[in-house]
């Protein structure tokens, strides 16, 4: 069975943020994720992760704002110093956070866009580039305009190329399962193809976003097939729960219950 991260920006909403951690470890879990950090102190945070024992598996590159509507600012022409202070922002937390991963959204900006693009591809260099030197992984993730309408990241496959022409071995494709279903479907042949690629997984039920094993999806073959694939990474779980965090925690333990 995979290592499974708790996503603390949808998971454990009944806590406040830094409350999270613990509740997530004595849930069972060993790792955690979310959005951002940076509403709080970086040392603050690695305090929480680590009095809660957890590691932490991933969080995002600054967005710029995202009460207004910003979802990243890779792809924006005309933000780029301001995309730039951002990835600056990102590796000092993840320095004293300790994160072995940084995701780095694209932002809104028509995905046919020549500016867009090349303003994309520029930004990736130089996020690679000051991640390497900081000894940080770095991921790029594509997602479903359903949830995120206008998002220029849009596609796994232009994702890969992205992450191919780079050719870095710290830069690699977040793999979220709920954007592959609703974006192209064909999941595990994705999940084959792909692996060599991948970076870090995200899971939720398609199409509701809520516990694994309560969607259209059979998650628990795509965990074995993660497993077989010799993922060993975390895989986080990115879902909103359908009510409180723990009463809907069954499909990890069934996962965990031997069969005999």
């Amino acid at each position: 069975m995979p290592r499974f991260a708790a996503n603390l920006s949808m998971m454990f909403n009944e806590h406040a943020f830094l409350d999270r951690f613990q509740a997530a470890a004595d849930a069972g879990f060993e790792a955690v994720e979310y959005l951002f950090p940076y509403d709080h102190p970086a040392e603050t945070v690695a305090g929480r992760l680590a009095s809660a024992g957890l590691a932490q598996a991933l969080f995002n590159m600054p967005p710029g704002d995202w009460a207004k509507g910003d979802r990243g600012l890779a792809a924006l022409p005309d933000r780029k110093h301001e995309f730039r202070a951002a990835v600056d922002t990102a590796i000092r937390y993840a320095g004293v956070i300790g994160t072995p991963l940084l995701h780095m959204m694209a932002g809104l900006a028509d995905a046919d866009d020549p500016e867009a693009i090349r303003c994309y591809r520029d930004s990736l260099r130089y996020a690679a580039e000051r991640t390497g030197q900081a000894g940080i992984g770095l991921v790029i993730e594509p997602i479903n305009r359903r949830d995120m309408p206008g998002y220029f990241l849009n596609d796994f496959d232009r994702a890969l190329d992205f992450v191919r022409e780079l050719g870095l071995p710290h830069v690699r494709l977040q793999f979220d399962i709920y954007h592959r279903q609703i974006l192209h479907g064909d999941v595990i042949m994705a999940l084959r193809a792909m692996m060599p690629h991948v970076g870090h997984i995200q899971t939720a039920s398609v199409p509701l976003r809520n516990e694994p094993g309560t969607g259209e999806l059979n998650d628990a073959m795509i965990f074995a097939e993660i497993d077989a694939l010799g993922y060993a990474g975390y895989v986080g779980c990115e879902y909103r729960p359908r009510g409180a965090t723990l009463d809907g925690l069954g499909w990890m333990k069934a996962l965990n219950t031997p069969r005999g």
